[in-house]
């Protein structure tokens, strides 16, 4: 029997924070960041492929007032390309404060302070965070 699992992007101009749920889809891990290059796609499809993933939760940042920002443009752009090109359901949740959330957590877990300043880190927690949102919201 395949697991399928649920995917969560934190969407970055240079990187793209992936997070991901057990099979059982109750709890939401930081998997990896991935470089938001010409290489995307296909280590995308790696890991919907290696994971079975069957929904993508993507965060979109919006103002204190609830409107669009011009990050939430470029989200929706790549929304468009992710559905066209792995004709998968895209969920999108409101992301204004996973990163800070997520600095909050690394500060709390991780000891040495050369290692909290990796920004791949802060990239896949905020993405843990958007995921961990949604599945307590469902």
């Amino acid at each position: 029997m395949i697991e399928e699992r649920i995917l969560a992007i934190d969407f970055g101009e240079k990187r793209i924070g992936i997070a991901i749920t057990d099979p059982l889809k109750i709890f939401a891990y930081p998997l990896t960041t991935l470089n938001n290059d010409s290489k995307l796609m296909d280590a995308l499809k790696e890991i919907i492929n290696k994971y079975s993933v069957t929904k993508i939760i993507l965060g979109i940042p919006l103002r204190e007032d609830g409107s669009e920002t011009v990050i939430s443009r470029k989200v929706m752009n790549f929304k468009l390309d992710v559905e066209m090109e792995f004709n998968i359901d895209i969920e999108l949740v409101d992301e204004r404060y996973s990163s800070s959330i997520a600095k909050d957590r690394i500060i709390e877990s991780v000891v040495s302070k050369k290692k909290r300043r990796d920004k791949s880190l802060l990239d896949k927690n905020a993405a843990a965070v958007i995921l961990e949102d949604w599945l307590r919201s469902h």
